[in-house]
């Protein structure tokens, strides 16, 4: 079983090592008067992890909403 894991492992950083390669366009984000410009592949990445920052807070909200709905006073 060790050996899938290290072969999907392997395979996944494959992947992103494509996609990184393939993607090395520049791309300029602007957003008021600020703007940056960075490849393809960054931008997804920085989108990719905010969406896991803000979805993780966004769990804790509605966990905790539930919680306080349900507890007994």
């Amino acid at each position: 079983m060790r050996y899938v894991y290290m072969a999907l492992i392997a395979a996944f950083a494959a992947i992103v090592i494509l996609f990184k390669i393939q993607n090395i366009e520049s791309v300029t984000v602007s957003l008021f008067a600020a703007s940056v410009t960075m490849p393809v592949s960054v931008l997804v990445l920085l989108i990719y992890l905010l969406g896991m920052f803000t979805g993780g807070f966004l769990l804790a909200l509605v966990r905790s909403w539930v919680h306080g709905a349900t507890r007994r006073s």
